[in-house]
């Protein structure tokens, strides 16, 4: 029997998925895998690990994979792509396709149809492809200039929202406060000097959420905007591959921990993406894109 591989590569969690010609056989999350992150070795320890637990838990070694595929931010650079493939054989056997996120996130919600999906994690991008294998992308070009909508972008926000409050005499104690707690701080001051030499606003985004679903409206405010500047991600793909039958309706999905744990992301992206394009089907369900990336593994027989 031949068994198969499947890596999501991220910039917060790895996810690795075993499976058989079938079916999935074993799931295993770890640490973040961007080598721009945390560098080659930060990478291969991620990687190895994830690995080395899915297959336990499958009850298979490393050496029993035929294929594998790994869907990483960042491998579309040869380099980069070059050395994945280099720590991934260190332990496993078997053909090794290396690709970016955004073709397993595809491969995830469509297979090998047409549709366009938005991520939304520690970073964001949209993504599709139409009928005539046409592909175009929009964002994701990286935390400080771009990924518009992440879990990154909102806590930015939040904390910018904040300030401006502060400036303006209006109201954001409870916000503040929650995020005060989060890092530890005891005086304005210190939030002030502690979110100027931030480098992950992704880990306020739990607790927005939380101030939000409580009616904060601080943290309402930056939900809804990340939901709108999602939608216009999913405008600018849309309307690169299908601009010429607007009638029709294209299939729509979501991916990413914002998408999943925030319920006033998701509405609002949904009702701006109506505003720019009334005929698209919005799936649901989350996409996993480590599935994408499975049946990428098995589809290279």
């Amino acid at each position: 029997m031949a068994y198969y591989l499947g890596i999501d590569g991220g910039a917060t969690k790895t996810t690795c998925a075993a499976g058989d010609e079938d079916s999935v056989l074993a799931t295993a999350s770890g640490g973040p895998s961007n080598i721009t992150r945390i560098g080659e070795s930060g990478m291969r320890q991620a990687l190895h690990a994830v690995i080395g637990e899915a297959c336990a838990a499958a009850r298979i070694a490393p050496g029993d994979i035929s294929r594998s595929c790994l869907g990483v931010a960042g491998a579309g650079r040869r380099e980069v792509a070059s050395l994945i493939r280099l720590i991934v054989g260190e332990i496993i056997s078997g053909e090794i396709e290396v690709t970016g996120d955004m073709p397993i996130a595809l491969e995830a919600a469509f297979g090998d149809g047409p549709g366009v999906i938005v991520i939304a994690g520690t970073g964001s991008f949209a993504y599709g492809r139409n009928v005539d294998g046409k592909t175009a992308r929009a964002g994701g070009w990286g935390f400080a200039i771009s990924d518009e909508g992440s879990a990154h972008w909102i806590g930015r926000m939040a904390v910018s929202e904040i300030l401006r409050n502060v400036d303006a005499g209006r109201d954001s104690s409870a916000l503040l406060e929650k995020l005060m707690q989060l890092r530890d701080l005891s005086s304005f001051d210190e939030f002030v000097r502690s979110a100027n030499s931030v480098a992950d606003f992704a880990a306020f985004f739990p607790a927005i959420t939380e101030m939000a679903q409580s009616g904060d409206a601080t943290a309402l405010k930056v939900l809804r905007e990340a939901g709108r500047q999602l939608a216009e991600l999913a405008g600018i793909v849309l309307g690169r591959l299908f601009a010429g039958d607007s009638s029709s309706s294209v299939p729509l999905a979501m991916a990413g921990g914002v998408f999943r744990h925030a319920a006033i992301v998701r509405e609002s992206f949904y009702n701006e993406v109506l505003k720019l394009r009334p005929s698209v089907t919005l799936s649901g369900d989350i996409a996993e894109p480590v599935y994408g990336a499975l049946r990428r593994a098995r589809r290279r027989d």
